[in-house]
């Protein structure tokens, strides 16, 4: 497993404390597990998504990850309503492992309160909530 120091945490999206990232750059909000969360779990075998269409809010499961130690759900960050999942996962759910924040992607949604976002933490935020609970 990574120390804090070798995690792969970019600066332009935002985390959970449940180690979900979101990334709000552009019209749509896309949602995944960080690097954290992934190297914990090791190899990631299957991932569950859920349909477009769905309307979910925050805290709410939006999927499950099964690795080869473990079957872990997926939290929304903020509420909304899914639009897109990433298909190529079906077939390659290795990607979440590999490439977390590009290919490993899972959702995208519509924002349903843009003040959800301010709950999420940054990264020098989130470093700093995982070294203290080492």
């Amino acid at each position: 497993m990574k120390e804090i120091s070798e995690l792969n945490l970019p600066r332009n999206v935002l985390y959970t404390k449940d180690h979900e990232w979101m990334d709000a750059t552009g019209n749509t909000i896309r949602i995944g597990i960080n690097d954290y969360a992934q190297d914990q779990l090791g190899e990631i075998v299957y991932v569950e998504l859920p349909q477009a269409g769905v309307r979910l809010n925050k805290g709410d499961v939006f999927g499950t990850v099964e690795s080869v130690k473990a079957v872990s759900e997926v939290f929304m960050p903020v509420g909304g309503e899914v639009i897109k999942i990433n298909s190529s996962l079906a077939d390659a759910p290795e990607l979440v492992n590999s490439s977390s924040y590009d290919k490993g992607w899972m959702i995208e949604i519509t924002l349903a309160d843009p003040d959800e976002i301010k709950s999420l933490l940054d990264q020098e935020t989130y470093l700093k909530y995982r070294e203290g609970i080492r």
